[in-house]
């Protein structure tokens, strides 16, 4: 059987390009298509793959523009001839699930979500957007968003990646969906002990809008705990420091021994954003540690209140700081780590693998059984 996996771009290994990795041991023998690749940032899994570039990365500047050339990405992509292969797997959340395959092809499509800057965070891209690019998204998004939903009607089995995304591939694609959480390397982590915890909370990811570390810092200034901030970018650093006092630190990028240090010596992750799932609640909690999550979205799949930790439906500083004080009265003292990494443990890469196999295999046999 040969088999192709589709990603958008394969830049860093970040939550997207993990799933690649790990469909990549699941088919080793697999060929990877992407708009454009930065080898040198993969792990070594993906570079002993043959990776095939669209057209997108031989136009002009591509390494750095290439989601200004977002317009031309669907043309892309169909003109990627995949017909030797007899299963393709797309991963989803920039475009790449729009690949033609042979009739005789399996095709399925694991979404970690439906593009974001055409449909439900349309607005906010917008607004945030340059001059050229907040003139040109009404002109462009609505014929983008035509492509999208008809090439989600080629793909034989979508794949969400939480409960959350199913719904909104239902809401935007009107197709239904499997949920099979991504892979969460829990074995890398590890927690201390009891007395080895400290007295600070943590944010790790990236200093984006949507994930509201405003909200957080804006909290922890007003309250006086101590906070340490793990991510980036620099600019969105400077922007958080000026609301921030000195119980706040910011340690930038930071390497995996620091972060995973971090995050078994903390009191408790803040969670305060939106994700589509959301890996690093997993990593603390097999970390040990629980979560404070804002109760929306991919965090509903993976934290469990009143065990591996807390959740807050009021957005604001109130809410946060309230959800805070409600988890050092109520859980601080009478945590069951064992129970939170027991729970962190059901997230590993083998049960991903497994569960995308059986999908596999059932889409396979039904293909055989039709023709």
């Amino acid at each position: 059987m040969r088999v192709a996996i589709v990603h958008h771009w394969l830049l860093h290994m970040r939550g997207g390009e993990k799933v690649v990795e790990s469909l990549c041991r699941i088919y080793p023998d697999a060929d990877i298509f992407t708009h454009i690749a930065n080898p040198s940032a993969l792990s070594e899994t993906l570079q002993r793959h043959k990776i095939t570039e669209t057209f997108i990365a031989r136009l002009p500047f591509a390494s750095r523009l290439y989601q200004k050339y977002l317009p031309l990405m669907p043309a892309a992509l169909e003109a990627l001839d995949l017909t030797p292969y007899d299963l393709v797997i797309s991963i989803e959340s920039g475009p790449s699930k729009g690949v033609i395959t042979s009739p005789d092809a399996v095709h399925i499509c694991y979404c970690n979500s439906p593009m974001r800057y055409l449909w439900d965070h349309y607005h906010v891209y917008r607004n945030q957007a340059g001059f050229l690019a907040k003139l040109m998204m009404p002109i462009i998004s609505p014929a983008l968003r035509r492509w999208d939903v008809t090439s989600a009607a080629r793909v034989d089995h979508i794949i969400s990646n939480s409960n959350f995304i199913r719904r909104r591939v239902r809401k935007f694609w009107r197709r239904d969906s499997s949920v099979v959480f991504p892979p969460v390397f829990v074995e890398d982590f590890a927690p201390v002990a009891k007395e080895e915890v400290e007295n600070f909370y943590l944010w790790v990811g990236e200093l984006v809008s949507y994930k509201r570390a405003d909200i957080m810092v804006e909290a922890f200034a007003k309250s006086g705990r101590r906070l340490i901030v793990i991510g980036g970018p620099d600019t969105a650093i400077k922007t958080l420091s000026k609301s921030a006092s000195e119980n706040i630190t910011f340690l930038g990028k930071t390497d995996f021994q620091t972060l995973k240090s971090h995050m078994a010596r903390c009191r408790a992750l803040i969670f305060p954003g939106e994700e589509d799932f959301g890996i690093v609640p997993v990593e603390v909690m097999a970390s040990g540690r629980p979560v404070i999550a804002f109760g929306r979205g991919g965090a509903l799949d993976t934290v469990v209140d009143g065990l591996s930790g807390i959740f807050f439906d009021d957005p604001t500083v109130e809410g946060l700081n309230a959800a805070i004080e409600r988890f050092e009265t109520d859980m601080l003292d009478d945590l069951d780590q064992a129970a939170i990494l027991d729970h962190a443990q059901s997230f590993n890469e083998a049960r991903f693998q497994a569960e995308i196999q059986t999908i596999v295999d059932a889409e396979i046999a039904a293909l055989k059984a039709g023709s």
